[in-house]
């Protein structure tokens, strides 16, 4: 394997190369809050990658990767932010489910369901919360009983991004009766394309729905398709969220900094920057977004040792309240005029956008509150909350 930086070279080359043509337009497109946008063509665009090699670079070589080393796959991340590069629509197969699927799935498994994430060919979502069961997925209520060859689901998912697009879905339920909390819970591996399945758009502040309510009802999938033991879905699926806090934040906090230094720029020549409590707040996303890349950093020596540490939790709080920040700080330098839509049919600009959907960071992939939960209980020792 090559060194970092003639890594680096390499990907950097071949993103200048192919992000030509048919796919120079896609430079920008897709992201939180944006994932309507051009979604054929970025589909298009991540099977070109898939064919170049280019995708589940850190993933063994023996599964379809290039076995990247945790600091190749840093600059892989960076590298495609550097370049603008579209919104990837595979994210949650490549990062989530085949990592892991590599630590804790069958041989069988393996074959099945690792190619076809490798090459983009199937698309999956992430089967955890519940209308009472966010944050607290210990409490879910979706059930999976065994018939047969089969385990037969019933229950509802909320905020399942794209599983509009999504052929499969990794759902957390609950397959011991009477059993409670982190207990009697399993992983399955669920299609979606079939009766007893239906996903419902849920609208968000942004006026576009990337994320969905899923019923099942009486939803069927092999019983080869069980990740783990049964009762191993709390052990499987906190896996599969310590995989989803790993190296890729570096790339996204290039997409942060390009957003402040937008910012930046736009309060120096409308004149917010004259106002000194706009220049306070400016300077201090600054110092914020470093502290953020810094955490980062030294999370990544719990991911080379298999799994993050408290840092994880850590930076999810911090990212996510800083990223809210900016919202409202951009919000504050455009003035009224961050009130009005442009024209008809009243699209929302970036910064609108920013602002709506950037509410949602403190509460996806684990709220603020329970994140200070998690650190003061299982970093701290501290007592546990108190629940009736």
């Amino acid at each position: 394997m090559s060194s970092v930086e003639e890594f680096r070279t390499e990907i950097r080359g071949w993103l200048a190369a192919n992000l030509t043509g048919a796919f120079a337009g896609l430079r920008g497109r897709g992201g939180p809050g944006r994932e309507h946008e051009a979604f054929a063509e970025r589909l298009a665009w991540e099977r070109h990658m898939a064919a170049e090699g280019w995708t589940c670079v850190g993933w063994p070589v023996e599964h379809g990767g290039r076995g990247a080393t945790i600091e190749q796959q840093v600059a892989f991340h960076e590298e495609y932010a550097l370049a603008d590069a579209p919104a990837r629509v595979n994210h949650i197969g490549e990062q989530l489910l085949g990592p892991t699927l590599v630590a804790f799935g069958t041989p069988e498994q393996r074959a099945r369901f690792l190619p076809p994430i490798v090459a983009v060919e199937e698309l999956w979502c992430q089967g955890y919360s519940e209308p009472d069961a966010g944050s607290d997925l210990a409490n879910v209520r979706t059930r999976a009983e065994r018939e047969g060859e089969d385990w037969v689901v019933t229950g509802q998912k909320t905020w399942t991004s794209l599983a509009h697009d999504a052929q499969w879905c990794f759902v957390v339920a609950r397959t011991e009766a009477g059993s409670t909390r982190h207990a009697g819970l399993s992983y399955l591996l669920v299609p979606l394309d079939q009766p007893g399945v239906e996903i419902r758009p849920i609208q968000q502040l942004t006026g576009t729905s990337e994320f969905n309510e899923v019923f099942f009802d009486g939803a069927r999938t092999s019983a080869t398709r069980i990740v783990g033991e049964p009762g191993d879905g709390w052990k499987v699926a906190m896996a599969t969220l310590g995989f989803e806090r790993g190296v890729s934040t570096l790339g996204q906090q290039v997409g942060f900094r390009r957003e402040l230094e937008t910012l930046i720029d736009l309060a120096r020549r409308n004149g917010a920057a004259d106002d000194p409590l706009i220049r306070d707040r400016l300077a201090r996303a600054w110092t914020g977004l470093e502290t953020i890349r810094f955490n980062a950093l030294r999370m990544l020596d719990g991911v080379a040792a298999g799994a993050p540490g408290p840092e994880a939790s850590i930076g999810k709080i911090f990212w996510a309240t800083w990223h809210r920040e900016l919202g409202e700080l951009a919000m504050s330098v455009l003035g009224a005029g961050g009130m009005t839509a442009p024209e008809v049919p009243y699209e929302l600009d970036d910064w609108q956008r920013l602002f709506l959907f950037s509410r949602s960071d403190t509460i996806y992939a684990g709220s603020n509150e329970i994140q200070r939960n998690i650190i003061a209980e299982r970093v701290l020792g501290l007592p546990k909350e108190i629940r009736p």
